[in-house]
C-alpha cells in the first residue's frame, strides 16, 4: 500500500546515509511490478575549522565551508546489493541516470506482482494515437511509472526477443499477434508463424490472416524463409514497375481495395532453426532483415538462449530493436542488450525494451493475454 511505499523511501534514504552517500528520495512512481524511486544525489561538503580567542580569552571554533562536490553516480550504483539488503528486496535495478532527468532511478520490486491486461493498453490514448498513424501498432506494456508503452513495428522494423523458459516470452509474442490481427483485415496483413516448439501458436491456425498454416516442421520453416525472400524480390519488381519507393506509397497509388498486404514473420524458437540449417537460416534472415522493410515485410524473432551461436553478430546487426525477459546470466543479457540487467528481472512479463533510438533499455511489465 501507499504507507508501504513511504516507509521504503525512508529506509532507502537512511540506508544511503549509513553508507556515507548524501542523497534524498524526491519522488516515486508506482508501476505494476516495480516502484521506481527517484533519488537526487546531494553534495559532499568539506569544512575548515578555525580556532580563535574572543575578548574574554575563551577558545571559539568556527567551521567554514571549503568545497562542495556533487556525490558521484558510481557511488550510488555500487551500493546495489547493500540497498537490496536494507530493503529486504530480492533484487533491485539501478538506472543511473534516468534519461532526460537529473536523478538516479532505483527500481524496487513490489510485494505483489501486478498484471497488465492487453486490453488496458489497447484502450489507452497512446495506442489509439499511434493506430491513427500506423498500420502495425504494437502494445508493449506499462512502464515503471505505470504509463502505457506502445511502438510502431514499421519504424522498429524488426524485433529480437530473448528470455528463458517461463519468463513471458511466448505470451509477449501472442499479444503481438493478437494486436496486429485485431486492427488489420487479412487483405491488409498476412502473417507467417514458425513454431518449432509445436505448442505455442497452434490455436492461431483458425486466423484468416495466416499466409500458410502454422509451421512446426523445421524443413518447412526453412522453405518458408525461402518463400519470403522470393516474395520480397517479387515485391521489389512490383514497386519498381509502379515507380514507387515503398509499400506505403504503392498502396496509396493503387486503386482502393487491392492493397499489397504487409507480411509479418514470427519465429518462436530461433535456436531450433539454427541447429538444423545454420548457413541458410542466417543468410535468409539477414537478407530479409536488411532489405524487406520497404516491401512491408517485418520479422519478430524469439530465442530462449541468446548465446553467440544462435544470435550471431550478423543477426544482431540487422535486428535493431531488442526485448529481453528474465535471463539466467549476465552474459546472456550482454549478448542481447549489450548491457547487463536482464538477469535481475523478476520473470512473468517483467522486461527490458531497447528501441533503436534509445541509449539504454527501459523497464516494462509486458501485456498479459490468457
Amino acid at each position: 500500500g501507499p504507507g508501504d511505499v513511504d516507509r521504503r523511501a525512508e529506509t532507502l534514504q537512511k540506508a544511503l546515509a549509513e553508507y556515507g552517500v548524501e542523497a534524498r528520495v524526491v519522488a516515486w512512481n508506482v508501476g505494476p511490478t516495480v516502484t521506481q524511486y527517484e533519488v537526487e544525489p546531494g553534495f559532499d561538503i568539506k569544512y575548515k575549522e578555525a580556532k580563535e580567542k574572543d575578548s574574554d580569552g575563551n577558545l571559539r571554533i568556527s567551521r567554514q565551508e571549503v568545497s562542495r562536490t556533487r556525490v558521484k553516480v558510481d557511488r550510488i550504483t555500487a551500493l546495489g546489493n547493500d540497498l537490496a539488503l536494507a530493503l529486504a528486496a530480492p533484487s533491485i535495478r539501478i538506472e543511473a541516470p534516468v534519461p532526460g532527468k537529473s536523478i538516479v532511478g532505483i527500481e524496487v520490486p513490489n510485494s505483489s506482482l501486478g498484471v497488465v491486461p492487453l486490453r488496458t493498453v489497447l484502450e489507452s490514448s497512446q495506442f489509439q494515437r499511434l493506430r491513427g498513424r500506423s498500420r502495425l501498432a504494437l502494445a508493449l506494456g506499462k512502464g515503471a511509472g505505470g504509463e502505457p508503452v506502445v511502438a510502431d513495428l514499421t519504424r522498429m522494423p524488426h524485433i529480437l526477443i530473448a528470455g528463458s523458459t517461463g519468463s513471458g516470452k511466448s505470451v509477449c509474442i501472442n499479444s503481438f499477434i493478437s494486436c496486429l490481427a485485431l486492427h488489420n483485415t487479412p487483405e491488409e496483413l498476412q502473417m507467417v508463424l514458425i513454431d518449432p516448439k509445436r505448442v505455442e501458436f497452434t490455436y492461431f491456425n483458425t486466423l484468416p490472416h495466416l499466409a500458410m498454416r502454422v509451421i512446426v516442421e523445421r524443413e518447412k520453416a526453412i522453405e518458408a524463409l525461402r518463400w519470403l525472400a522470393k516474395e520480397m524480390d517479387e515485391r521489389y519488381k512490383t514497386l519498381a514497375n509502379a515507380g514507387t519507393r515503398n509499400i506505403e506509397d504503392y498502396n496509396r497509388s493503387q486503386r482502393p481495395g487491392w492493397p499489397l498486404p504487409y507480411i509479418v514473420l514470427f519465429v518462436d524458437e530461433l535456436a531450433d532453426l539454427m541447429t538444423t540449417a545454420f548457413e541458410e537460416t542466417e543468410k535468409n534472415l539477414c537478407r530479409l532483415a536488411q532489405l524487406a522493410r520497404a516491401t512491408g515485410i517485418h520479422l519478430v524473432v524469439a530465442t530462449q538462449r541468446p548465446s553467440v551461436d544462435v544470435v550471431t553478430g550478423l543477426i544482431k546487426a540487422n535486428f535493431p530493436t531488442r526485448i529481453s525477459f528474465a535471463l539466467s546470466s549476465q552474459m546472456d543479457s550482454r549478448t542481447i542488450l549489450d548491457t547487463g540487467g536482464a538477469e535481475k528481472l523478476l520473470g512473468r512479463g517483467d522486461m527490458l525494451y531497447l528501441p533503436t533510438d534509445a541509449a539504454r533499455p527501459k523497464r516494462l511489465q509486458g501485456c498479459f493475454l490468457s
